[in-house]
């Protein structure tokens, strides 16, 4: 619609996810470690410095962004909207089952946003919050970069490299589980990290490096294979059991133990791993043929150059 070349997109969504994912919520998370303990000016102090920050976005988003008022020759109401999006899910089994690849791996995503800080402290030890946040978002940039890369490549398919992204991603959740086996325990109130608890953020780093490669890879995904003109529709279809997942984990976060919950999420990734590769094979099947393969190899190396960062 504004006229941008189609080979940016993927280039566009890396590019998101390593600098606005990753560098700014690391200089974020090293900023709030300064304000809550540096400076001593207590938990709330980053809560109020975001704010302050989404003030000033606001401002320069009204002053600057020109509004998108879509197409009015395709206003349609809600509920013809949810009818379209509906029918496209049914009809695309590859829709379906991005879909449900998509709210596996963010509902153990959020689940695991809420649940590292006890899982790394589970005697109230004295961790470092913002920086242990800091080196997950580096974690989860290096794996941006590492989709970029991966995508660039021509021997490489992202359906293909994505099974193994959960695999790993699933035991990296798994760690939690084992080391409260396998680690005595050996952490006091006040004190600091344990061994287990190194153990353990060693494969959360592993997971957000995963997540750094997940984001990019399933945006491009969805471009390729979800209609545009029913796609925020069909991706809020997806969001509402990830959502009412989300809220039953935290109502009962203290009913269930924590490495409960981490083996649960891991289960959430092994079946994504299995559905990614039902995926791969749709896509095979519906795969249709280049009408001119010579220029749709000149574009994809175009593509390829472009995601090189």
């Amino acid at each position: 619609k504004r006229g941008f070349e189609p080979q940016w997109l993927s280039f566009t969504f890396s590019k998101a996810v390593f600098l606005g994912n990753g560098l700014v919520a690391i200089l974020s998370g090293l900023v709030a470690n300064v304000l809550a303990d540096t400076l001593a000016l207590g938990p709330v102090s980053p809560f109020d410095a975001a704010a302050c920050l989404l003030a000033l976005g606001m401002a320069i988003i009204i002053s600057t962004w020109p509004e998108n008022y879509g197409d009015a020759s395709e206003n349609r109401s809600l509920l013809i909207q949810f009818k379209v999006a509906a029918l496209a899910i049914v009809s695309d089994e590859k829709i379906a089952l991005l879909g449900a690849i998509q709210s596996l791996f963010e509902g153990s995503m959020y689940t695991f946003v809420f649940l590292w800080t006890p899982a790394l402290s589970p005697k109230d030890e004295d961790i470092p919050h913002g920086f242990i946040f800091a080196t997950f978002m580096l974690a989860s940039m290096i794996g941006s970069s590492l989709a970029a890369r991966l995508m660039a490549r021509s021997s490489t398919r992202i359906e293909g490299y994505m099974q193994l992204v959960f695999l790993v991603s699933g035991g990296s959740l798994l760690v939690p589980v084992l080391t409260n086996f396998l680690v005595r325990s050996s952490g006091e109130k006040g004190g600091s990290i344990t061994p287990a608890g190194r153990l353990q953020l060693f494969g959360f780093c592993i997971f957000e490096a995963c997540v750094g490669i997940f984001w990019p890879s399933i945006m491009k995904l969805r471009s390729q294979h979800v209609p545009e003109e029913a796609r925020s529709t069909i991706l809020n279809f997806f969001r509402i059991p990830v959502n009412i997942f989300v809220c039953l984990v935290l109502y009962n976060v203290s009913s269930f133990p924590i490495t409960g919950m981490f083996g649960m999420c891991a289960i959430f990734l092994i079946v994504a791993a299995v559905l990614q590769y039902r995926f791969m094979i749709a896509a095979d099947k519906q795969k249709p043929k280049a009408a001119n393969p010579w220029i749709e190899e000149k574009e994809d190396e175009s593509e390829r150059n472009s995601l090189i960062i």
